[in-house]
């Protein structure tokens, strides 16, 4: 059988009205805001439903009508040290509706007063200004399509103040609140729109900058899926996985707004505060950073993926070393305390042991050279104002990455830049070469202490030894507290 309402005992899917417009289908919504919704409507706590807009012409939703918009999710990996396995059937979403052919039916939501919330993953390429038509149907950007939907919500109800939105967008760039406010105005401008609603946009509407952390694959692995459907006795092609962990940082400081956001009382993974620079600041430089210096030298040494490099001893030890004892020390001050940054990077630990999960190296190396620029040289700098010892995993990683550059046959930008200076420097020069390179670092690293020193020996080890020797050796040299 397929999953649908007859598996739900009809006193646990209540009626429920529609509080959430939501833009876009992909696993990452389904498995992190929705995931939350479902678990506070559950609680009776947020008791809304999510209507669903699909963007883009792409694929179908005829699958969401045949399951009755329901969908398992399951979770999957390590927390805390602990194995997790659970499967939710997520009753979140109410309908799906698509912009390119249910246009009217999109705005029609716009008149329900009901309404409060709109969320959006449309990809980093979504927002975007475009020269796009307001009264189209439908638009063709997403901003288009929201100031669209935000213009009849303003008719409808009159420029009532009351009737405004929060609006979060989840795309992952930095300040995509403030960035889609800014895109909303242009657009609302360019189509020469009245003051009056231009005034009610600004001051009725919350638009809060958000970060999303969560890994959702999404489709199981047909092997695993067909396991999981004949131990919960019902088909579903709508199946998605995820890791345990989950973030939703929201900034907001407003009553009003965190009124409407109740769902965050269901699960600590929801936060609601007046700045979350510390959560994605604890993200790009435990996480992120810790897999750009880790990605090179793992292929280097013949792992795969993140899960083969954490069942290695040798290897493992290195990587929560050069969390825990140099990035953690770097990036600890009076905003981000270091008990906190210690159990993120547990959790980071945890989430790289995940066993149900293939997250493979050279997919973290794709454009290797912009990732140690933005994610890595901030925390080797900070390293330096706080120490004036070299940091040896730090400078480990970064000769990884200079040798891992050697062949140019990588997706990078800069991958003839590195090509061309192997093929005419030695190691030790061409260690001073690209170190220097304020143009490519915005800083002159040889400056650093000791480090053109350090990653020089660390690559002259690499190239002589081979990464598989070198990582047993420096993490018996290496003291895990």
């Amino acid at each position: 059988m397929q999953l649908n309402k007859q598996f739900l005992k009809e006193k646990e899917r209540p009626v429920l009205p529609e509080k959430v417009l939501q833009f876009g289908t992909g696993v990452l919504l389904r498995g992190l805001p929705d995931y939350f919704i479902d678990k506070a409507n559950k609680g009776r706590i947020f008791n809304g439903r999510v209507v669903v807009v699909k963007s883009t012409d792409k694929g179908n939703t005829d699958a969401y009508g045949e399951q009755d918009y329901l969908y398992t999710h399951c979770i999957q990996g390590i927390m805390q040290g602990r194995r997790v396995e659970e499967y939710v059937v997520n009753d979140a979403v109410s309908r799906v509706l698509s912009a390119a052919s249910d246009w009217p039916a999109v705005l029609a939501c716009a008149k329900d007063p009901e309404m409060e919330i709109i969320i959006s993953n449309t990809t980093e390429v979504g927002i975007t200004l475009t020269d796009d038509d307001v009264h189209a149907a439908p638009p063709a950007s997403f901003p288009g399509k929201l100031l669209a939907f935000l213009l009849q919500r303003y008719q409808h109800f009159g420029g009532d103040n009351s009737k405004g939105m929060v609006i979060i967008p989840t795309e992952l760039i930095p300040d995509n609140g403030t960035k889609l406010k800014d895109i909303l105005l242009a657009l609302a401008n360019q189509n020469q729109l009245e003051g009056d609603f231009i005034n009610w946009l600004t001051n009725a509407n919350h638009i809060c900058n958000s970060l999303v952390d969560r890994i959702v694959p999404g489709a199981l692995p047909a092997v695993a899926q067909a396991a999981v459907e004949e131990q919960l006795g019902y088909q579903d092609k709508l199946m998605i996985m995820s890791e345990p962990y989950a973030l939703w940082a929201i900034e907001t400081g407003n009553e009003a707004v965190k009124k409407k956001l109740s769902f965050a009382a269901a699960d600590s993974g929801v936060v609601l505060a007046p700045d979350i620079d510390i959560f994605r600041e604890l993200k790009l430089r435990l996480l992120n950073g810790t897999h750009t210096l880790s990605c090179g030298l793992a292929v280097l040494a013949g792992f795969e993926t993140v899960k083969d490099a954490m069942e290695d001893p040798a290897m493992e030890s290195c990587i929560s070393a050069l969390m825990q004892h140099e990035i953690v020390p770097a990036i600890t001050d009076v905003a981000i305390r270091e008990d906190a940054a210690l159990r993120f990077a547990g959790s980071v630990l945890d989430r790289f042991r995940n066993p149900y999960i293939e997250h493979r190296w050279l997919s973290i190396t794709m454009q290797y050279t912009s990732k140690m620029k933005m994610r890595v040289i901030p925390i080797i700098i900070r390293h330096y104002q706080r120490a004036d010892e070299v940091p040896a995993l730090m400078a480990l990683g970064f000769a990884a990455f200079l040798l891992f550059m050697r062949d140019g046959q990588v997706t990078d930008d800069h991958a003839d830049y590195f090509k061309e200076k192997w093929q005419r420097l030695e190691p030790a020069v061409l260690v001073q070469t690209v170190l220097k390179d304020a143009a490519m670092w915005s800083t002159d690293l040889t400056k650093l202490p000791g480090f053109a020193h350090a990653v020089t020996v660390m690559l002259g080890a690499l190239l002589h030894e081979g990464a598989p020797s070198l990582i047993r050796r420096v993490s018996e040299e290496t003291t895990i507290a």
